[in-house]
């Protein structure tokens, strides 16, 4: 192996969980592990509830244990869909930001 190149290991599902503390939902576009962290506190611990509650309802109970919650959690719904926050379409964005700014406290 050359200097600088990595390893072309796969992760295991078991080393993504326990080392890297990363669960099914963290596995989704857009969420790490500290917004993962904030769903399971909140009730939400797998990809389908995420997508039952909707982006919107999960970034208001995220927001109720983290007064500090942003407009970048509500990048839940690329997530939801499958795509990064960059890749939603202009009028979901502004759906997004029209709807913080009406909730943000």
């Amino acid at each position: 192996m050359q200097c600088g190149q990595k390893k072309n290991r796969p992760e295991s599902e078991r080393y993504k969980r326990e080392v890297l503390g990363m669960g099914e939902l963290a596995k989704l576009p857009n969420i790490g592990k500290a917004v993962e962290a904030q769903l399971i506190q909140v009730g939400i611990e797998t990809p389908e509830a995420l997508r039952q509650v909707g982006a919107k309802a999960a970034w208001l109970k995220i927001q109720e244990i983290d007064p500090s919650a942003c407009i970048h959690r509500l990048a839940l719904e690329g997530a939801i869909q499958g795509v990064k926050k960059a890749g939603l379409p202009d009028a979901v964005k502004a759906d997004l930001k029209a709807f913080y700014q009406a909730h943000k406290l």
